[in-house]
């Protein structure tokens, strides 16, 4: 009896624990002091002009920082359309990084190619690289002026 009773209070005061936790908020989002004023300076090949169409070129995108590593995009926009991503940067710190990585990008980025923008749905096992990624890529198509 004392035993039932003792697993059922250690249960109750872990859940009660879990609970309590704030979740993961990765870093470089709205609201971060580390990241305040800390907005990288834009290098595409070619400048938005004004008018209807962006500037064709490639823009890089902001490198994010991830729990597994940093992600960083380069964006092609050829007439106001996403060409081409190239990824400069994606979590490569050990072989499991490399290998959700090395499934995940591809995906990432045939899915963006086919909409033409960064709104895609993460990997599933790869929330962290997909999350860095799609950030990437949307800073690069805010700079294009996509």
């Amino acid at each position: 009896m004392r035993r039932a009773v003792l697993t059922a209070a250690s249960t109750t005061a872990l859940v009660v624990l879990l609970l309590s936790l704030k979740p993961h908020q990765p870093a470089g989002l709205a609201g971060d002091p580390s990241q305040a004023g800390a907005a990288p300076a834009p290098s595409p090949s070619g400048s938005p002009r004004q008018g209807k169409h962006p500037a064709d070129g490639t823009y890089t995108g902001a490198t994010i920082s991830t729990r597994y590593g940093d992600v960083q995009v380069a964006a092609t926009v050829r007439s106001g359309r996403l060409t081409a991503v190239k990824v400069l940067r994606a979590p490569s710190e050990n072989g499991r990084d490399r290998e959700i990585a090395a499934y995940a990008v591809p995906r990432l980025t045939q899915e963006a190619l086919s909409v033409h923008s960064a709104r895609i749905d993460a990997v599933s096992g790869a929330s962290y690289t997909s999350e860095g990624y799609i950030r990437s890529l949307q800073s690069a198509l805010d700079r294009a002026g996509v």
